[in-house]
């Protein structure tokens, strides 16, 4: 397959648009950032604060620790958070620098009962309305389909920032998604000049590797990735690269849920899916005593593939996206064995017909033990297209090829799960 400059150009945009850094999971994150935004418009710290989130935002805020935050919660702790303490200059970096004086100054503002919360209506799922008050002032911001995509921003009725953005096609403000495939991102795996993603993918490296150590070391959550060494310790588990790869990418998740501060490289607007596409391959290469070179191909790989799936579910739904990342992995580990185009299309293809009925149901703890699930499920679907058993089109969602099947994994999850989104979201909110 020839790669053409211009196709290159908009592969390594979309990289740029889709790896970044963040500090906590994106969902609250996004609230703060957007809150921030509206206050370095309003001028000062705001008397009172609405949000106005869509169920999507509601599901995957309400049981995560927001970092730097002193162990808060919610909607109304991530909306303060960024009012008071953040700079939307950093953008999902935006709560990084808290001192402590800010953080008693939010815990008063939440005790005093200035934020106030209601469910959006319409159909995006990923969306904010914030509205800041301070005396006679009000601006209000709205953030839609990506996480520091703000669309609108209205002061003192004078509006300010006016970007349509259609509820109907979640990837509007992004690049074009559509020259990619399966055939594409597996030749530039193998091509690609280094130099051109080598830095971004050390960054992706290092960050990505620090939290799953100090999940590893830490007692974050369920201990997830903990638990599987310590039972490889005690030989309940297998000490083998399978494991190993899922211990290290669990406890990264384990870490950043429980509100961990050490910022991570993000996928399609997720950290569990930037640590998810990331971990797994980077242990994987450390075992196999693999050079720096082959790790750096094997990551764009799984990135992009990751990307490339997602691009058809949507930044948040009810599919798990951690399976979507895990299928990407599982294509990475056939490319790094030196599979060819067909075994690696396979891997991708065995993963999600395996995987493609788990759901999310929020950002919380529990998110480890699935990320600790797809990696498992990424290496058998890898090792059994590298002996070319593959399932066959005529088997439930498998399509004919790869590309089908990943257009009926967007099917499932935008069409298919609507509601079962529903009732994710209803079960939740009843327990408020």
């Amino acid at each position: 397959m020839e790669i053409r400059e211009d196709t290159l150009r908009q592969v390594l945009e979309i990289l740029k648009e889709e790896i970044v850094p963040a500090e906590g999971c994106t969902e609250p994150i996004a609230i703060a950032y957007v809150a921030a935004y509206a206050r370095r418009v309003l001028g000062c710290v705001p008397d009172h604060i609405t949000v106005i989130p869509s169920g999507n935002m509601v599901k995957n805020v309400k049981s995560v620790v927001i970092p730097s935050s002193g162990g808060l919660c919610g909607i109304e702790a991530a909306a303060a958070m960024g009012a008071i303490a953040g700079d939307s200059d950093k953008e999902l970096m935006v709560i990084s620098a808290v001192s402590d004086a800010q953080r008693q100054e939010v815990r008063d503002f939440l005790a005093e009962d200035r934020v106030e919360v209601r469910l959006a209506e319409g159909d995006s799922k990923l969306y904010v309305h914030v509205i800041l008050t301070a005396g006679e002032d009000t601006v209000e911001a709205e953030l839609k389909h990506t996480h520091t995509n703000v669309t609108r921003v209205v002061k003192n009725g004078e509006v300010l920032v006016d970007r349509p953005c259609g509820d109907a096609d979640f990837n509007a403000s992004l690049s074009d998604r559509s020259i990619l495939s399966v055939d594409l991102i597996y030749t530039l795996a193998k091509t690609i000049d280094l130099d051109l993603i080598r830095p971004l993918f050390l960054d992706v490296i290092s960050m990505n590797s620090r939290i799953a150590h100090e999940g590893l070391s830490g007692h974050y959550g369920v201990n997830t990735g903990r638990m599987i060494m310590e039972n490889i310790a005690d030989g309940t588990y297998g000490n083998d690269a399978r494991n190993r790869a899922a211990a290290f990418t669990a406890a990264g998740s384990d870490a950043r849920m429980s509100g961990c501060a050490l910022p991570v490289m993000t996928t399609s607007g997720s950290g569990n899916q930037g640590m998810t596409c990331s971990l797994p391959v980077i242990q994987y290469c450390h075992d196999k005593l693999l050079p720096e070179d082959q790790l750096i191909r094997g990551l764009f790989f799984s990135h992009l593939a990751t990307v490339h799936i997602k691009s058809n579910v949507g930044r948040l739904s009810a599919y798990c996206g951690a399976i979507c990342a895990s299928a990407g992995v599982s294509g990475a580990l056939v490319l790094l064995q030196g599979g060819t185009l067909e075994q690696v299309s396979g891997a991708i293809t065995n993963t999600l017909g395996n995987l493609s009925g788990v759901i999310c149901d929020g950002a919380k703890a529990s998110c480890a033990l699935k990320i600790a699930s797809g990696i498992y499920a990424a290496f058998d679907g890898a090792m059994l297209a590298m002996k070319s058993q593959l399932l066959a089109p005529k088997d439930g969602i498998v399509g004919v090829d790869v590309e089908h099947t990943i257009d009926h994994v967007g099917e499932l999850a935008q069409d298919g799960m609507k509601e079962t989104d529903t009732a994710i979201l209803d079960i939740m909110l009843s327990k408020l």
